[in-house]
């Protein structure tokens, strides 16, 4: 066995026994650790439609004009017609039956959360969770001015953004075509087949399991190969 090899293998190990430590209730106990809640509060940034999670904090077009202007209208344009073939985010009224529809904020999105939750985790282009919540409220202010669905006067917070209404959000619904209607109720989660049946073999591979033949397939498997 070579060095490295062995090297490797030695910090494999060390891994697994540092990371069973606090693997007490896991499926996996010896793969990875548990997250700690500073860890899953920096990962649980997403805003629902209704407003849940939307963080503490406010702002107004007035201000999101001028972080728009220095962030978002390199790529964006300087109003929201995009530049180049990046997004356009303002206008499209009255397109989506069009053969090339302008689905912009104001035109398709049926919630004012999807604006801040978007530019939040993924904004601005390369600079990603640069900005602060108070920016955040504020572009998402200012580009739902400009969409005309807020006056310039509007201030957007954790408190009022479930309660935007977008011009397009009566137009997401569910599905009514009786072919698209989910059959036998409920779907099963747990226990929901008793037995399998084979409808086709890998042929070069042949890793398609098979009672009586799974143990000598593992054992073949740690056969050294000449």
């Amino acid at each position: 066995m070579s060095d490295l090899r062995k090297i490797l293998l030695a910090i494999f190990g060390i891994c697994l026994i540092s990371s069973s430590v606090h693997a007490t209730d896991r499926i996996f106990p010896s793969i990875g650790r548990v997250a700690t809640q500073e860890e899953i509060q920096s990962w649980d940034i997403d805003v629902r439609p209704d407003g849940l999670g939307a963080p503490a904090g406010s702002g107004s077009p007035e201000i999101g004009e001028s972080v728009y202007i220095e962030k978002c209208a390199a790529c964006h344009g300087e109003f929201g017609e995009g530049a180049g073939r990046y997004p356009v985010l303002v206008g499209g009224h009255d397109t989506l039956l069009e053969t090339r529809p302008e689905k912009t904020i104001g035109s398709y999105w049926p919630y004012a959360s999807t604006i801040f939750d978007y530019i939040k985790r993924a904004m601005p282009f390369g600079e990603a969770q640069s900005l602060t919540d108070d920016e955040v409220y504020s572009l998402t202010a200012y580009l739902l001015y400009m969409n005309q669905v807020l006056e310039w006067e509007t201030t957007v917070s954790a408190e009022n953004i479930g309660t935007i209404e977008m011009p397009n959000k009566t137009q997401f619904f569910m599905d009514p075509r009786p072919d698209a209607q989910p059959k036998g109720g409920a779907p099963c989660m747990t226990d929901c087949k008793s037995d399998i049946v084979i409808l086709g073999r890998a042929r070069v591979l042949d890793v398609t399991p098979e009672t009586g033949r799974d143990e000598a397939n593992i054992e073949g498997a740690k056969k050294p190969q000449n």
